[in-house]
């Protein structure tokens, strides 16, 4: 039978950041924040669902909160978790010194004094320590030392999905939280970096891992994620709800928990989601242009509608904590994927999108591109990431990407060739197209050792004469492996069609490409060191390769071709490019990627 599992979380905030940017400082900030936690309890508890408090360090201090949360937990069985955000109180500046509050941000003398801090007043409040714990972002030293000293904990919110870059931009380039590259659904994080899912039990940080919010996985990408999730508020900010009549509805919001119900198809009847809004976005003064009362509605009706999933059988609702059990019980394998076919359900086109990740990689297909790879991380490489002061990554915690089309461009680019994508170029009679030019759509199966994606062919015309091509794409689970193949369906009288499967790739965590000196690119035994000057290297060879000492790894093609290349970029151009061409009159072409650790 099928499972859809909602988690409900709530933190009671004295100091809630929002609210008090927007109403100032005082007493009446704490008031107006305790009643709206308290509404939001009221909310998810007349609907019949539980919640998991997140206790904020600022809360401990309060003593109401303190027996709220007690008595909630004793009459409607809502677990008391404790939170790392709500930590700006007057308590945590004055005994800190500091206006930071992101705990990943600090230094790790003072994440660990800082963590120790905030369970010990816990555990004096409480009498026990908790069994979920969450940030915007936990890195791994911060995951590791909680589990090492609070062995109790078990689920920790670790991420907030693709908060870089663009969140970046649509704050006025004032949002330095770059956390983006992780997976989108709960994973189990390795103990090296909390950005990529476990490989074994020896890599198992020992906690299971969700993300601060459920986020729609195209709309998102695209554009803007702090407009597009299951938080209310969030749609409301999109401004995504009509009026009809004066009645305010958002449709949208719906959809989206409805197309999270349906990943259940793709990951063997396991579906996710979760609803997780602090009080400051629901103050008395409204926000993001709509009333307190539009978004008093909108809590409630989202909570609603969870209310009638749970009554029809069709919803089950968690605390973070029997989440954490429920979610090692389905997945007994580290090497199992979440995978996500996702359609566009905004704008109401035939967009799709493919969403992969494993122990070894986290990928995106774009259909509306013909299959071209638009995304992938490299997670096989482990990459130990040190985030905070005194680290080099004070503020970007976001996991490396090999390809990215938002921050690298891809096919559609101002000078040919720069963008970073894997796709397929296809020549007859001197004539060549690209098969992201080309709109399709897919269907998703489950296959031994893996997962396979099938395209609906499609039909280019070169010389005057249609070549039908279908597309299928299989991910190995258990190794870093993807099968690419190409099927002409056309037949061609015994004329020569010629495929050119491509990969163009970049690295890093922005729009900026770091110095490539230290890449090596070759072919089999050959190889050269990057220096700009856009060399190539073209073989009958077996195994094409580019090393990139910065993110650990190396990436190999090989496959069913006539000939291997690859080419170093220009500085005007900076990127890799490795290519594989084979042409034949009938049949097909079948290549691959893998990806492995590079030390």
């Amino acid at each position: 039978m099928d499972q859809f599992v909602v988690n409900i979380i709530h933190r009671p905030e004295l100091s809630p950041e929002y609210a008090e940017r927007a109403l100032g400082k005082g007493a009446n900030v704490q008031d107006e924040s305790l009643q709206i936690f308290l509404f939001q309890q009221e909310c998810a508890h007349k609907y019949g669902l539980k919640t998991t408090i997140q206790i904020t360090y600022a809360s401990l201090f309060s003593q109401e909160i303190v027996d709220l949360a007690k008595e909630h937990n004793r009459i409607y069985g809502d677990e008391i978790g404790l939170s790392l955000l709500g930590l700006p109180c007057k308590q945590f500046k004055a005994k800190y010194q500091t206006e930071d509050f992101c705990i990943w941000m600090f230094d790790d003398d003072t994440k660990r004094a800082i963590v120790d801090d905030v369970f010990g007043l816990f555990y004096e409040k409480f009498g026990f320590y908790p069994q979920s714990t969450g940030s915007y972002f936990l890195d791994a030293y911060t995951i590791n030392y909680i589990k090492q000293k609070y062995p109790s904990v078990k689920c920790a919110v670790a991420t907030c999905w693709e908060e870089g870059p663009k969140a970046f931009h649509t704050c006025n380039n004032s949002w330095y939280t770059f956390m983006d590259g992780g997976p989108w659904n709960p994973w189990i994080p390795s103990k090296v970096n909390s950005h990529c899912p476990a490989s074994s039990s020896d890599d198992d940080s020992g906690i299971v891992a969700i993300p601060h919010l459920s986020r729609d996985l195209m709309a998102c990408f695209d554009g803007n994620g702090s407009n597009f999730g299951t938080h209310p508020q969030n749609v409301l900010r999109g401004m995504i709800y009509y009026d009809d009549n004066g009645s305010m509805e958002y449709p949208y919001l719906y959809n989206l928990v409805d197309q999270y119900r349906h990943l259940g198809k793709y990951n063997d009847g396991y579906s996710y989601n979760m609803m997780f809004v602090g009080p400051g976005w629901l103050n008395k003064r409204g926000r993001w242009e709509a009333p307190y009362e539009l978004l008093a509605k909108s809590y409630d009706d989202g909570m609603k509608y969870y209310g009638k999933l749970k009554s029809q059988g069709k919803l089950v609702d968690m605390t973070m904590a029997e989440f954490a059990d429920f979610y090692r019980e389905k997945h007994p394998d580290y090497n199992r994927a979440e995978c996500a076919l996702w359609k566009d359900i905004l704008y109401g086109s035939n967009k799709q999108y493919f969403w992969y990740a494993d122990p070894y990689r986290r990928c995106c297909l774009d259909f509306n591109q013909g299959g071209a790879m638009i995304d992938l991380r490299p997670y096989v490489a482990r990459i130990e990431q040190k985030t905070g002061i005194g680290s080099q990554n004070v503020y970007d915690a976001s996991y490396p990407y090999l390809i990215q089309i938002n921050y690298r461009a891809g096919f559609f680019t101002h000078y040919a060739g720069a963008g970073t994508i894997k796709s397929c170029k296809v020549s007859y009679r001197g004539e060549e197209t690209d098969l992201c030019l080309l709109r399709t759509l897919a269907k998703y199966e489950k296959v031994d050792g893996g997962v396979q994606i099938t395209t609906n062919p499609v039909t280019v015309t070169l010389a005057g004469k249609d070549i039908t091509i279908q597309s299928i794409f299989t991910f190995e689970e258990g190794s870093g492996k993807l099968t690419t193949e190409r099927k002409l369906l056309t037949d061609m009288c015994g004329e020569e069609v010629t495929f050119t499967e491509y990969f163009t790739g970049g690295f890093g965590t922005t729009e900026y490409q770091a110095d490539m000196t230290n890449i090596t690119l070759g072919v089999d035994q050959q190889r050269m060191q990057f220096s700009y000057h856009g060399r190539k290297i073209t073989s009958q060879g077996k195994v094409a390769f580019v090393t990139i000492p910065e993110v650990c790894t190396t990436v190999q093609m090989g496959g069913d071709a006539d000939t291997l290349q690859v080419e170093e970029g220009i500085a005007f151009s900076p990127v890799y490019h490795i290519r594989l061409t084979k042409s034949l009159t009938e049949g097909g072409v079948k290549t691959w990627l893998n990806l492995l650790k590079a030390n």
